[in-house]
């Protein structure tokens, strides 16, 4: 997975480690927001990295949390889930609407090598000061530049230039 290549999802040590996500994820997601913080404890220590004023509102979910790395002031709202078998890097100042969806991992096209488990993990970068609209979709493999805006409801799946502005889907720039 960490290499690039094709893998199996179905493995005990991933199952082990996407548990360790999840119980830090439950810690978040319940935790009354004056005890949260931005961010609560047991997720802040899985995460990569997490700049300082970065913040996750509840509810989130992630696969695994170490691959996310936040720059400083970053904010993801509501319900934003990241699927990150790869690394998430979120530069600094970025927002994310409610509802964001950053999908690293690509299933198998082949169906015999699909049920039997097999995808690879595309990293996603994402800027400085960008804002993603809500209900925008990220797919793996993607570069956002700095200052970019990706419109509520998107799904991202070219690259997006320093500055533009995509919405739609497939999400196109606007003029």
């Amino acid at each position: 997975m960490a290499a690039g290549a094709w893998y199996n999802c179905v493995d005990a040590e991933l199952d082990a480690l996407r548990l360790a996500a999840a119980n830090a994820i439950f810690e978040h997601n319940s935790l009354a927001p004056s005890l949260r913080g931005d961010i609560a404890p047991k997720l802040k220590a899985l995460l990569g990295t997490a700049g300082e004023g970065a913040r996750i509102e509840a509810p989130f979910h992630c696969a695994y949390g170490f691959n996310i790395h936040l720059g400083e002031g970053v904010f993801l709202n509501a319900g934003c889930t990241i699927l990150d078998t790869a690394p998430v890097r979120i530069g600094g100042g970025t927002m994310f609407g409610p509802n964001v969806q950053v999908y690293c991992p690509e299933h198998h096209k082949d169906p015999v090598h699909r049920r039997a488990g097999l995808e690879i993990a595309r990293p996603v970068a994402i800027g400085k000061n960008v804002w993603i609209g809500g209900g925008a979709i990220i797919l793996g493999g993607i570069e956002i530049g700095d200052n970019a805006i990706v419109g509520a409801g998107s799904v991202v799946t070219k690259n997006v230039p320093a500055g533009a502005t995509v919405v739609g889907n497939p999400a196109r720039p606007v003029r």
